[in-house]
Order: structure tokens, then C-alpha cells, then sequence
């Protein structure tokens, strides 16, 4: 089954930068884990972001993330795991765990 990791930390950590030892981390986890890595992608900051509404059936959209919050979405993984403790297992190895929190979530399956 597949499953989301899905990211979330403080970006105003990253302000000056990466740490080149945080990115090794997770060069490692992603050559450690590639049997189960199906794809992923660190995202740019939130105040890139724009968010989209239709109300009435007229586009609105805002510059910005859908809500403040303390942490904001960076990045995620796409993993195939056999069950939702395995993925979670797999989260729990994400360095950014360390510093903010991953959501593990099922991806859905249409027929």
C-alpha cells in the first residue's frame, strides 16, 4: 500500500540555509530506504505559496499558505509500505522528525 509522509517543520529554521549534515541525513535515509521511496520532493517556503478558492463559481486566490501555522509542509515522500506501522517506522527515520513532525497518510485507491 502506498502512503503520503508529508513533512512538516518550522522553515524558519532553514533562514541561513541548509545544514550540509541535515542533508546528508537525508541523502542517507533516501539510498537506505529506496526499495520503499516511490518519490518525493522538498518544497520551496510558504510565502511562494498561493492558495486557490472558488466561491460561487468564481476563482479567488491569495498569496500565501491556506492558514498560519507554526509548522508548514517542506517536503514528503511517496512510500510503499506493507501496513501504516511500517510507514511509520519509515517517518519516524525522516531527520525533519526531529524538529517538527511527519503525518503518515494512506494514499487512496480508486478502481
Amino acid at each position: 500500500m502506498e502512503y503520503a509522509l508529508l513533512i512538516y517543520e518550522n522553515e524558519n529554521r532553514f533562514s541561513q540555509g541548509f545544514d550540509p549534515a541535515e542533508l546528508a541525513e537525508y541523502q542517507a535515509f533516501g539510498q537506505q530506504h529506496q526499495h520503499a521511496i516511490r518519490g518525493g520532493k522538498a518544497l520551496q517556503p510558504s510565502s511562494t505559496a498561493a492558495t486557490v478558492r472558488v466561491r460561487n463559481g468564481k476563482p479567488m486566490a491569495t498569496d500565501g499558505p491556506f492558514a498560519e501555522t507554526k509548522e508548514q509542509l517542506g517536503g514528503f515522500y511517496l512510500v510503499e509500505a506493507n501496513n501504516i506501522d511500517e510507514a511509520k517506522a519509515l517517518a519516524a527515520k525522516i531527520p525533519g522528525a526531529r524538529y517538527g513532525c511527519v503525518e503518515v497518510r494512506p494514499i487512496m485507491k480508486f478502481s
